[in-house]
């Protein structure tokens, strides 16, 4: 569920519709989502737009993953995503994690290569787990978290609440999971935002 006690309640009464639309109440293996597929596509659309990336989204939803267009974007958010990981300050007792999340990046690159969008779904929620707790330390854990990346920014805050959804796109035995096309929609609003951030 989406909770925040944020004061602008305006805003965040849309992006709670668009959020809540995007990942529904429960997961999709208790039957929330139709048969073989999540949301429809306008849902993600929406979600990007919110982020503040609907263009870039919109761009890229439709071209081929193996395009050269695409695999220079793909590009773009793997420096990106490793200049986020370098540049991030941590205490030298967690030097390790950052070197160990840069070296989950490239098997979450060929998942998306490779179009095997569950396994990339599953490994950019680890990595988003891993990159809030090196922006944010041990906050990153706290069931306020969301709450706490809102009063920073609230797209930041709709961005970590993402993030932390990510998981209820799994299939869990022989539940419901939305189909590859949705999947690939949903990370590509991350891979928008991160590439951009």
């Amino acid at each position: 569920m989406f909770h925040c006690t944020c004061k602008n309640l305006a805003v965040l009464g849309e992006y709670r519709a668009i959020a809540e639309a995007l990942f529904p109440q429960g997961d999709f293996s208790s039957g929330s989502a139709p048969q073989g597929r999540g949301p429809n596509l306008d849902v993600t659309a929406g979600f990007a737009e919110a982020l503040g990336i609907g263009a870039d989204y919109q761009r890229l939803l439709d071209v081929t993953k193996n395009n050269a267009r695409m695999k220079e974007f793909l590009g773009h958010f793997q420096n990106n995503l490793d200049l986020l990981i370098q540049k991030t300050w941590v205490e030298k007792a967690d030097e390790e994690r950052k070197e160990r999340l840069q070296d989950d990046v490239p098997p979450f690159m060929t998942c998306i290569m490779q179009e095997n969008f569950p396994q990339a779904i599953e490994a950019f929620g680890a990595i988003l787990e891993e990159l809030a707790y090196l922006f944010f330390g041990t906050q990153s854990t706290r069931d306020d978290f969301t709450e706490y990346t809102f009063r920073i920014d609230t797209q930041m805050g709709l961005f970590w609440w993402y993030g932390s959804q990510l998981g209820k796109l799994k299939k869990h035995g022989g539940g419901i999971v939305p189909n590859d096309e949705f999947l690939w929609a949903v990370l590509l609003i991350g891979i928008c935002y991160l590439t951009n951030f």
